[in-house]
This record gives C-alpha cells, sequence and structure tokens, in this order.
C-alpha cells in the first residue's frame, strides 16, 4: 500500500469509511429492489441501477447483474441523486471570514471588509481583484468537512474562493478521491464577487465606489476582449497590453453577485442587465418579497441556508424593527416563493455550522411551503443545470457520474438515515457525525 493511499484511507475513516478505491477495473455495483428517483424522470417505486466504471450504464426496474458484480439489496432503500451544495467552501483550507453575503442578527447582513490590500488609486489598479484564483487548484483531500458533507448525503459541492471583490473561480468538485485533482468535474463554472471596500485604504472605500468599479470593469473588460480581437485580425496595429484579472473575468461562464436583501435584489437585478457575463444571485433572505421580478429578470439564484436569527446574546428586554423581526420569521419561505414563480433556484452551506444542520435547514423551507420535490431537484438537478454541468451530475440517468445518495426513508423525513453514498462509483458507509467548532464571521 502507497503512502498516499494510506493517507487517503486514514483521513477517511475519520468519519466515512470507503468501501472501494479509485481506481479503474473496480467491480461493477448494482442495486436492486430499491425506490429509485430519478429527478429527471418519473419515481421507479421498485427499480435498480447498475454502476461501472465510475459511472451510471443502467437504469431500470430490472436489470441482470454483470459477472463479477458486487450486489446490493435495496429493500427499504431509496436511491437519489449525489446532493450538490450549490455554493461553498468544501475542499478549502480556510473557512471563510469576509467577503460574504451573510445574515446578520439586526439588519441586511452585507458583507464584511475585505482584507487590508495595496493602497489603489483606481479602477486601473484593479483592487481586490483575483480572478486568476481558481479553487481547482486549491482543492484539498484533506479537508475535515469532506466527510462530514459526505455523510449528511452530499456528494458534490461548487467551491468558491471568497475574499475580494472578483474574489476567484470556483469549481465543482465530487467529495472524495485519492488525489485533489481526481476531485475537480469542471474547474472553472464563473466568478464570485462580493461588495467588500478596501480597508487598505484607496480606492474603492465605500459602496458607491465597489459598485462604480463593478461597472467600470466589465466596461474595460469589453473594451480589452475588442482590442484583443482586432489586433488577432489586423497585427499591425497597437498590440494590447495583457491584464490576467480581464483575462479571468472574460473566460468567466457566469458571475455570482451578492443580493440578500429586497433592495439588494433590485439593485443588481438593474445593474448586472448590460453586464457581458450571466448573472447569479445569491443570499437572497429577502427573496420571498421579490419572487416574480427575480423570475422576469431571467436570473438564477443561490439561497443562503444560514437563516436569519437574532444574536445569541441579545436583550430580550430590546425592540427591533419588524422589517428585522419579519425577515426572521419568513426567509424560509424564499425557496418556496421563487419555486412557484418559476426561478431556477439552488441552495449555499456557507455559514451553516455542519452539513447535517444544512439539511435541517432545506427541511424549515419545506415546512415554509416549498415541495419536497422542488427541494429535492434544487439539491440536484437545478444545481447542475444552474452551472452547466447537467450532462455529468444531478440526476440518475445513463452515462452520467455515477454520484448516488441512499437513504433509508424518504430523503426529508426527521428518521431518515443516509445509508450510504457512491461517489464516482465508490461506496462510502456514514459514521457518527462529529460537530465542528462553529466559525466566527465578522460583523
Amino acid at each position: 500500500m502507497t503512502i498516499r493511499r494510506r493517507h487517503f484511507l486514514k483521513s477517511a475513516a475519520c468519519a466515512l469509511t470507503a468501501s472501494g478505491l479509485f481506481a479503474q477495473g473496480r467491480p461493477p455495483i448494482l442495486i436492486r429492489n430499491a425506490k429509485i428517483v430519478p429527478v429527471s424522470g418519473p419515481i421507479l417505486a421498485r427499480g435498480a441501477v447498475l454502476v461501472e466504471d465510475g459511472f451510471i450504464t443502467a437504469v431500470g426496474e430490472s436489470i441482470a447483474a454483470p459477472a463479477g458484480a458486487q450486489i446490493i439489496e435495496g429493500e427499504g432503500l431509496t436511491v437519489y441523486p449525489g446532493l450538490i451544495d450549490g455554493l461553498s467552501t468544501l475542499g478549502l483550507d480556510a473557512a471563510p471570514t469576509a467577503g460574504l453575503a451573510l445574515p446578520q442578527g439586526r439588519g441586511a447582513g452585507g458583507p464584511a471588509p475585505a482584507p487590508a490590500a495595496t493602497i489603489s488609486r483606481g479602477p486601473e489598479d484593479r483592487p481586490l481583484t483575483t480572478p486568476w484564483i481558481k479553487a481547482a487548484d486549491l482543492v484539498k483531500t484533506t479537508d475535515r468537512r469532506l466527510p462530514l458533507a459526505r455523510a449528511a448525503g452530499f456528494t458534490s459541492a461548487v467551491t468558491f474562493p471568497t475574499s475580494g471583490i472578483f474574489a476567484g473561480q470556483g469549481a465543482v468538485i465530487n467529495l472524495a478521491a485519492e488525489r485533489a485533482g481526481q476531485m475537480i468535474v469542471a474547474p472553472s463554472v464563473g466568478i464570485y464577487t462580493t461588495l467588500a471596500t478596501n480597508r487598505g485604504g484607496g480606492f474603492p472605500n465605500s459602496l458607491m465606489g465597489v459598485i462604480a468599479y463593478l461597472r467600470q470593469t466589465y466596461i474595460d473588460a469589453e473594451h480589452y476582449k475588442s482590442a484583443n480581437e482586432m489586433f488577432a485580425k489586423n497585427p499591425q496595429l497597437a498590440r494590447p497590453a495583457y491584464e490576467r484579472a480581464l483575462e479571468g473575468i472574460i473566460e468567466a461562464p457566469r458571475t455570482l453577485f451578492p443580493a440578500v436583501r429586497a433592495y439588494e435584489i433590485d439593485r443588481m437585478i438593474r445593474l448586472t442587465k448590460d453586464f457581458p457575463t450571466k448573472p447569479v444571485l445569491y443570499g437572497l433572505h429577502e427573496g420571498f418579497r421579490r419572487g416574480d421580478e427575480i423570475a422576469k429578470a431571467g436570473v438564477a439564484a443561490i439561497v443562503n441556508l444560514r437563516w436569519p436569527e437574532a444574536p445569541r446574546d441579545q436583550d430580550p428586554e430590546d425592540h427591533e424593527d419588524i422589517k428585522v423581526l419579519e425577515l426572521r420569521d419568513k426567509a424560509a419561505s424564499t425557496p418556496g416563493v421563487l419555486a412557484k414563480a418559476g426561478v431556477k433556484f439552488t441552495f449555499s452551506s456557507i455559514g451553516v455550522d455542519t452539513p447535517a444542520a444544512t439539511i435541517r435547514a432545506v427541511k424549515k423551507a419545506i415546512d415554509a411551503g416549498l415541495p419536497a420535490a422542488e427541494a429535492l431537484r434544487a439539491m440536484t438537478l437545478s444545481a447542475a443545470e444552474i452551472y452547466g454541468i447537467q450532462s455529468r451530475l444531478g440526476s440518475i440517468e445513463k452515462g452520467k457520474i455515477a454520484n448516488l445518495t441512499i437513504t433509508k426513508g424518504d430523503l426529508f423525513q426527521d428518521s431518515t438515515r443516509v445509508q450510504f453514498v457512491l461517489i464516482d462509483g465508490v461506496k462510502f458507509d456514514p459514521a457518527p457525525e462529529e460537530t465542528p467548532q462553529r466559525p466566527e464571521f465578522s460583523r
């Protein structure tokens, strides 16, 4: 056994035990006589799924077992597509502490200031702009949150760098592999942005400055792109200077913009409608007020599952604004409102204590009016569609990556337990969840 393999198995054993190896030629797995929920098609009350070499090769009511297959009797089990965390920092070393659109105890929950940076004179200095940073280059198999996420039924996540205005490029990852490079499903699916101000001094040091900078950056990116296209056609023209910041922004297929409160949603819909990128709004706690507007704008949404709550040390005699109380009461109804309006949405775990708490937060949205089928779609196929990876993940179909979540009972019932997951066709059995220390977030 190699040192690398021993290290991987030791890491995985802290909360999940792998029952297979990430290598070609592993035995097929046939799950039969189980309830199959493909998401993309009708439910099979008693069906089967065949997995070979990391892919789904057959789905149906009855499938013959290939020679040497591992047969799993699915009586009493339900098979779902592997759950996808639609916006996270899973696989990255440090828990986020800045630049996040998270709810705070009293108000809108805008992003915290960015870390100190070199003083900038203006947008030409590209302050707090690092789109060349890629989560795919930073992902590690040793993140202790990965086995906990698998134990809760998650098999994939979309993970992003989160510090700065243009923070960096996100990647879709599978939540297990022997080597980090094997975790990557899609290496660059978009850029994460915040409205963080420049704490190091200089531009932009106000919300107005950040918004102006966002607008100016896209104007500059369009000019840069046009200049390079003209130069490619006529090399006698002056050669444009290379800018890696603008290169990354141009290459990104979509951009995530923060919008927690209703006025922030309105602002971002107006601001981004002319941007040369596909906007995706994240946060959305007050989306219950703007379902129709988001649908009309045609933008996708990522709802943060850290529902607003009162500060733990709040004085019980403290009288709070009615809008703050209403936000806490109705934030969890946002997914149901978005589903009814026809908005494509998924969920984000950023700021939630544990993966198991993430599932409980989704249950709260179901209790607030979100149909369970829509909740499942948001955590599987809709997440895949938002990031353009629906041909690989998000449903149980022939040819897709064999990421499956197998439960005893329906996924969102309180008594349901995740029995095991498959990631790239490898089976993981969950162990009892450990509760990590709650991270401290800047306020």
